[in-house]
C-alpha cells in the first residue's frame, strides 16, 4: 500500500496493551451512536455501524452497551447529540496529522485540540491543508504467527483485498471500504481469526523522520491527541525507521 504510516501498527499493538477499558468504551460508544444516528440502527444496511460493532465486540464491550448505544444513535433512547469534526495540522517534523472527533461542544474542542498541538512541538492548521493526503480504506489485522501467509494472501486478494503485508507480528490487509466486510467475511469462512477491523485514513505519501527526538516528540503529541475524551481517531503519515522505533523503546 503506497503511503502507508507506522501508525496504523503502533497504534494498533497499543489498544492490544490498552488498560483503560473504560475510556476505550467511551470512543467505541460515541462511534456507535453517531453511525446509528446518521445511517440507521440496522448494521445490515449501515456498514458504518456494522464495522464499529465489530470493533467494540473485539474490545470485549458487553452487548447491552452496543444496543444501549444504537439505540441512543436513533433516538429510541436519551443521550448526548454528538457532531462529527475533522482537524488538521503538522506535527514536529512537518508530518501531516488528521484528527477525527465527536463533540457536543465545537469551540471546546477546537481550543483543547490547538493546545495539544502547540504544547508539543505541531500546530493547527487550516481545513483542506493536510485531509488531501489520506484516502479512506479498511484495514484488517491478523496475528501473522496463526496463519500461513500464502494461503491468507490468497483468500484475502480472492475476496477483494487491494493488498497485504507483513508489519511485525501482524499481517495487515488493506481494501476498499465497500469490500470490507467480505473480506472479513472470507478470512473468517477459511477458519482464520483476525484481530481487528476497522476504517481508517491512508497518506499517500510518507515523510521519513529518522531523528529519534523528533520520534518521540511525533508520538508524544499522537498518543496526548488520542487520549482526549473526544477525539475518535489520529492518523499520520510519518515513517520511523525500525530501528529508531527500538532505540526509544529501549530508552523508555
Amino acid at each position: 500500500m503506497s503511503g502507508h504510516s507506522k501508525w496504523a501498527s503502533i497504534k494498533h499493538k497499543k489498544a492490544a496493551q490498552d488498560a483503560k477499558r473504560g475510556k476505550v468504551f467511551t470512543k467505541l460508544i460515541k462511534e456507535i451512536t453517531v453511525a446509528a444516528r446518521e445511517g440507521g440502527g440496522d448494521p445490515e444496511m449501515n456498514p458504518r455501524l456494522r464495522t464499529a460493532i465489530t470493533r467494540a465486540k473485539v474490545a470485549n464491550m458487553p452487548a447491552d452497551n452496543i444496543d444501549r448505544a444504537i439505540k441512543k444513535g436513533t433516538g429510541e433512547l436519551p443521550g448526548v447529540s454528538y457532531e462529527s469534526v475533522a482537524y488538521e495540522g503538522y506535527g514536529p517534523g512537518g508530518v501531516a496529522i488528521l484528527v477525527l472527533a465527536y463533540t457536543d461542544n465545537k469551540n471546546r474542542t477546537v481550543a483543547e485540540v490547538r493546545h495539544i498541538f502547540s504544547k508539543r512541538g505541531g500546530n493547527l492548521a487550516g481545513a483542506g491543508s493536510v485531509a488531501w493526503i489520506f484516502e479512506k480504506k479498511g484495514l484488517i489485522f491478523v496475528d501473522a504467527s496463526n496463519v500461513d501467509e500464502e494461503k491468507l494472501f490468497d483468500v484475502v486478494i480472492e475476496a477483494g483485498a487491494e493488498d497485504m503485508k507483513r508489519e511485525g507480528s501482524n499481517f495487515e490487509i488493506y481494501t476498499e471500504t465497500s469490500n470490507l466486510e467480505a473480506v472479513k467475511e472470507a478470512i473468517t469462512s477459511n477458519g482464520i481469526e483476525f484481530q481487528n477491523a476497522e476504517i481508517t485514513m491512508v497518506p499517500s505519501n510518507t515523510t521519513p523522520v529518522s531523528d529519534v527526538n523528533t520520534a518521540r516528540q511525533i508520538l508524544s503529541l499522537m498518543d496526548a491527541l488520542e487520549e482526549h475524551d473526544d477525539v475518535e481517531a489520529v492518523y499520520s503519515n510519518f515513517d520511523i525507521p525500525e530501528e529508531v522505533m527500538n532505540q526509544i523503546g529501549e530508552d523508555a
